[in-house]
């Protein structure tokens, strides 16, 4: 990176889908530049690189995406000096009516192979040939399971009533405000919580904005959790057998549990960063207010974490 110039972040998809049995890709076509490319954009202000990258997609595309796996980031430097990393996810087109709405005349699916001879600039064939790679060995058709901490919380010394009760900050309705975009990106079809107001809150503005039903498990509170621990591995081993797009809300003493099941489903193809950041999760936990995105493949005994991104709140 260029010193002192401050690096441009963008974020995009590889929208994805098998049509008549074969595996096509989406690329748009932006008459601005005459090029052939990835659907993709810059981050707005405080915005979070998942949620940019479904946004973008949706306003160069009019589809909206579910973020499947992290595929590999591209680096360049800008004719003005810059230098710019977009981070890129496959995707899997879950609505949207395909109105072209933002610096796009065309989409277009295609073969991979007719992609990669349309594709204007070489840097973007790499994340075309992760995704053709994976869908070769069958790993490329996935799962999210997201694990949120509850945002920040009014002081436990502050607060008289019931704990269970003890409701969010204004910081933590800011973050649980901002946490539906990155939610959105995974667009969980499931949202379990802790019966806990902190935790419900958090995940609620997302459940309204999707018309997803909020479901409150007792056994994710902290109370049911000391009551019956056991509950956390059976909750978990009905999502694994599901193998739907979920998300989970709890606290920071049942994460311990949860986090080290599925540590110990990581699959042969997690990345070592990523296996090594799982394991330090146990140790120093989730952020409040932190979404770790888990990509699963596989059902059941047979599911697999092939990948973990962490989302973490500003500051």
């Amino acid at each position: 990176m260029s010193a002192g110039v401050p690096l441009v972040r963008a974020a995009g998809v590889l929208p994805h889908r098998v049509h008549e049995g074969v595996l096509q890709v989406a690329l748009v076509h932006r008459p601005r530049y005459d090029d052939w490319s990835w659907p993709k954009g810059k981050l707005d202000p405080g915005e979070d690189f998942a949620t940019a990258a479904a946004r973008e997609t949706f306003e160069e595309t009019g589809l909206r995406v579910r973020l499947g796996r992290p595929l590999p980031e591209s680096r360049y430097a800008l004719a003005g000096g810059q230098d710019k990393v977009v981070r890129y996810w496959a995707g899997e087109v879950v609505g949207g009516e395909g109105r072209l709405e933002h610096e796009v005349d065309e989409v277009r699916w295609m073969s991979p192979t007719l992609a990669a001879r349309r594709l204007t600039y070489g840097r973007d064939r790499d994340q075309l040939d992760a995704l053709v790679d994976l869908a070769g060995r069958r790993r490329l058709t996935s799962w999210p399971l997201l694990v949120v901490r509850h945002a920040h919380a009014h002081p436990r010394n502050g607060w008289s009533g019931p704990d269970p009760l003890r409701p969010l900050s204004p910081v933590g309705v800011r973050r649980a405000a901002r946490m539906t975009g990155i939610l959105g990106a995974y667009a969980p079809v499931r949202v379990l919580t802790s019966p806990s107001v902190r935790c419900a809150d958090t995940v609620a503005p997302y459940c309204t904005a999707r018309g997803v039903e909020l479901v409150a498990k007792k056994g994710l509170s902290e109370e049911g959790f000391e009551e019956r621990p056991e509950k956390v591995d059976k909750h978990l081993r009905r999502l694994l057998a599901a193998a739907e797009p979920v998300a989970v809300c709890t606290h920071g003493p049942v994460m311990g549990p949860l986090l080290r099941a599925l540590l110990g489903r990581a699959g042969a193809d997690l990345p070592g960063t990523d296996r090594r950041m799982l394991a330090r999760l146990l140790d120093v936990g989730l952020d409040k207010g932190e979404v770790l995105a888990l990509t699963m493949v596989g059902a059941g005994d047979g599911a697999e974490v092939v990948a973990v991104v962490r989302h973490r709140p500003p500051g």
